[in-house]
């Protein structure tokens, strides 16, 4: 098996209830998608897709390329399925790899017996061929070998990803209780955010939706920020395969100095959090920056303008009760000083949402961790306040 020249099913993994918004920039990169599920997108590919999956998508976890599928009563079945392989001529003899694996069998109780048998077989088959083996450990900065096993199904994969898509690799000071990118990402599109209204974010905290939506205007994708995939410690492997992929996403890049995004946060912290997040995403100069409470945050008057709210939840009744008043108050200020907007709370309190005061016109369910959440929208409309119409 020479792992460039092979074309296999491709599945792309995603966060739970994001694979909609996957779908969607899936087609638009010109791939069709075979299979959709709540958590991933299947489709048919080689390596250089997986490659130019990698690079440009926002709401992925990983890109998983199948090598094998069979089927496996116990673990025994993994190692003898696995020993046939041709792992010399996917893995470098100076190579190092590791494995991962998402198992539900029941004669496992340790997904790591799965594991390290998964990993016997592949060096036992090296040493067989070539009297040597690569190195192995737990980090996932070399070649990835992803095993699923769900009762007798199971499958390997070259996780082509390694290290998870959904950090997109700016952030490096998260802030607290911060947004995952990938989920950001999703977020945003959610809205229909038509990326020239102005877009304003107060409650900011660390700044990854206002960021996401920068990127997204100026055409930055996720690639451009990450330097390390396990497709690029593959057997086979030549730069230039990467390296036109990256010069696409180069030159496609724009400027767009007309577009209006504000973030505010009533701490100070936050926004210089957000400033360096937005600095080492290349987008510092496209925000403009206010400390202050949400209350006061700077409204353009043009219609059509995004608002978006991503308050705490509150983990304890104490915190929850003092966040009703804070629920209560963005309701009010959307419908007295946002006319003419559409506006948008993301929240995983679901009792905490009633006290808006507001009918929201959609509810577009996510998940963070394991929280149950939703997107709330509302058409704030316009009444007698004057907006300047956005051409």
């Amino acid at each position: 098996m020479k792992i460039f020249n092979t074309t296999s099913r491709i599945i792309i993994t995603c966060s739970n209830r994001l694979s909609i918004y996957l779908q969607q920039e899936i087609i638009n990169l010109g791939y069709t998608p075979i299979r959709i599920f709540k958590t991933g997108v299947e489709l048919q590919g080689n390596m250089q897709d997986c490659i130019k999956l990698n690079i440009n998508l926002r709401c992925a976890s990983q890109v998983l390329f199948s090598i094998k599928e069979f089927r496996a009563v116990n673990a025994d079945d993994i190692y003898k399925v696995s020993l046939d392989l041709e792992w010399e001529n996917i893995i470098p003899a100076e190579g190092y790899f590791s494995i991962s694996s998402n198992v539900s069998n029941e004669t496992i109780t340790n997904n790591l017996f799965a594991n390290v048998k998964l990993k016997d077989a592949i060096a036992d088959r090296y040493r067989d061929k070539t009297g040597a083996r690569p190195d192995s450990g737990s980090t996932l900065n070399g070649v990835v070998i992803h095993l699923y096993w769900k009762e007798e199904a199971a499958e390997i994969f070259i996780d082509t990803s390694g290290e998870t898509l959904s950090k997109h690799g700016y952030r490096k000071i998260p802030g607290k209780a911060p947004m995952l990118e990938s989920l950001a990402a999703s977020v945003i599109y959610a809205t229909n955010w038509n990326k020239e209204t102005p877009f304003i974010n107060p409650m900011c905290g660390s700044g990854t939706i206002a960021i996401e939506a920068a990127l997204m205007a100026t055409n930055r994708v996720p690639g451009l920020y990450r330097s390390n995939y396990s497709f690029m410690h593959l057997a086979g492997y030549e730069k230039d395969m990467y390296e036109n992929e990256f010069e696409k996403i180069e030159k496609q890049v724009v400027e767009n100095t007309t577009l209006k995004i504000i973030v505010s946060d009533i701490s100070e912290d936050a926004i210089n959090v957000t400033k360096v997040n937005a600095g080492m995403a290349g987008v510092e100069d496209m925000l403009t920056y206010e400390v202050c409470d949400f209350q006061q945050t700077t409204l353009p008057e043009i219609e059509g303008s995004v608002i978006i709210f991503n308050p705490e939840y509150g983990d304890r009744l104490g915190e929850e009760i003092e966040l009703e008043e804070t629920y209560a108050l963005m309701g009010d200020y959307m419908k007295k000083k946002c006319k003419g907007y559409k506006g948008y709370i993301f929240t995983g309190n679901l009792e905490l949402a009633k006290k808006i005061g507001l009918k929201p016109k959609r509810r577009i369910e996510f998940f963070t961790s394991k929280i149950d959440c939703r997107l709330l929208e509302y058409e704030l409309y316009a009444g007698s306040r004057e907006l300047k119409k956005n051409v």
